[in-house]
């Protein structure tokens, strides 16, 4: 898909079908008032009752006269007042749905034409291209008889009022077009299944993403090479499987080397049966998108790649495959953790905080990190908590929580601070080792964290909990790519 901009008039533009808005009750947009003006009578058919202007609502005008748009297609943007980027991303959703399955080359968006309530012209376009390749994206390769769209869509143009407005556009619409692929990136590895997602399988992803990818080195850790640096908890994960684990460095060189770089650890469980703390089977299938977290460094460092940005990141990516067998780790093992601290196993479910703590204290150890920021599904307890709307955000620094959460509702990729603390620490106390691995049924989500905590030396770190918001369960089942748009957005401004 190529994206282009024009400060071309409505009643001015060549294309094969231009999307314009028209507000509730028949409030005809900019661009609509324009086309209007020449000629084309939105206010018959908003008084036959054919088009009230409601959210989502879409209506195609193939009569245009005399205009060189040879098709209108009228936006329902609803309440004017109410026109916000939460607004402009459910109209975009609705008619980019239906442009997508329809055999037009190109077409011209003129929704950027209207003002946004909460965001500007580069904020407008960026997304107009990250909305693009959400609606659009499809997950069919495993498929033996894809189902395929008849779209054909080549290019998208983006319509803005001004130049000044457009070179603030072309800076958003690259943006956005790296983010929507990196979010699209994302979604796919994690809807593989976990018979091919495997740990080796991302690591020869994150190999050939180096490989073409200026700036960007990669390099992989494999069991023995763990095992030197012991990675005990992290290798207690994957004992009972048959897969074996992988350590995945992606390094983003893009400033000089004086500059630390911002390092991102995303848990990589390619499938969590629980282990010998079997889960129930009722969504166990479900369990392949517990590598969400890795999806999410993929998917940023994919977007870090196309936009080629003048900074340094680091992704560390821990990927296990959690399995019961005959080796597999047993409740009430000890295992040793590469930062020497001892870890009591009372369940072997809660294993993503055991391989992130490994990557974690290898973080700290191989970089001087500005900041470090964990992404895992987690707990579960996270997913009562805050529900599919927000990301759970635990942190040892006021200063990176609060850039965190600015750049989470930039970015309209929301999150929401827990606490931590002492109080919640004592939980984790063991008899036997140094800390256990769970706390019990009180604040789960904030344990975890807590848990975790525990191998930040003193690094600006924070843990997002992602479990309700990386993916959907039931018959919509999928990835969202959350919360790549975070992560970007704070990247690049951090």
């Amino acid at each position: 898909m190529r994206f282009d901009v024009t400060t071309a008039k409505a009643d001015n533009l060549d294309t094969p079908v231009a999307l314009v808005a028209v507000f509730a009750d028949g409030q005809k947009g900019a661009a609509a008032a324009q086309l209007a003006k020449a000629g084309l009578d939105i206010d018959a058919l908003v008084d036959h009752g054919d088009f009230s202007g409601k959210s989502g609502e879409l209506l195609l005008l193939t009569d245009t006269g005399e205009l060189p748009c040879e098709r209108v297609l009228l936006v329902g943007c609803g309440p004017r007042d109410d026109f916000d980027r939460s607004a402009l991303r459910n109209a975009l959703c609705a008619a980019f749905g239906w442009l997508g399955n329809r055999p037009y080359s190109g077409a011209a968006c003129l929704l950027t034409h209207e003002r946004v309530s909460g965001a500007d012209a580069f904020r407008s376009a960026r997304i107009v291209a990250e909305v693009w390749h959400h609606t659009n994206y499809q997950f069919t390769e495993m498929k033996s008889k894809p189902d395929e769209k008849p779209g054909t869509l080549e290019a998208l143009t983006v319509g803005v009022r001004d130049a000044k407005a457009g070179r603030a556009a072309r800076k958003g619409v690259a943006q956005g077009d790296a983010l929507g692929q990196g979010c699209s990136f994302s979604r796919r590895l994690a809807n593989l299944p976990g018979n091919v997602c495997t740990p080796s399988y991302l690591a020869d992803t994150a190999k050939t993403l180096a490989r073409g990818t200026r700036n960007l080195k990669c390099k992989v850790l494999n069991e023995s090479d763990m095992k030197k640096l012991g990675m005990g908890s992290l290798l207690s994960v994957s004992a009972g499987s048959a897969q074996p684990a992988k350590l995945v460095v992606l390094e983003y060189s893009g400033a000089a080397k004086s500059r630390k770089p911002t390092v991102l650890v995303g848990k990589g469980v390619t499938f969590d049966t629980g282990g010998i703390s079997l889960k129930p089977p009722a969504t166990m299938d479900e369990m392949k998108f517990d590598m969400s977290g890795a999806a999410s460094v993929f998917g940023t460092f994919k977007a870090l790649a196309e936009l080629q940005p003048k900074l340094n990141a680091v992704g560390i990516i821990p990927a296990v495959e959690n399995m019961p067998g005959g080796a597999a780790t047993k409740p009430g093992d000890i295992v040793t953790s590469m930062s020497g601290q001892t870890i009591e196993i009372l369940n072997t479910d809660a294993e993503g905080r055991l391989i992130l703590c490994d990557a974690l204290t290898y973080a700290q150890k191989n970089y001087e990190p500005e900041a470090l920021i964990d992404i895992a599904t987690l707990t579960g307890a996270c997913v009562i908590a805050l529900g599919s709307h927000h990301s759970g955000l635990m942190s040892n620094s006021d200063n990176l929580a609060n850039r965190l959460l600015a750049a989470s509702e930039k970015a309209d990729d929301r999150t929401w601070r827990l606490p931590l603390g002492d109080d919640y620490e004592e939980q984790l106390s063991s008899n036997f080792a140094d800390m256990a691995n769970i706390g019990g049924r009180e604040a789960g989500t904030i344990t975890a964290g807590c848990f975790l905590g525990k191998f930040i030396e003193d690094a600006d770190w924070a843990h997002l909990d992602i479990a309700g918001v990386a993916y959907q369960g039931g018959k919509q089942k999928g990835s969202s790519g959350r919360p790549v748009p975070l992560l970007l957005e704070y990247i690049l401004n951090a």
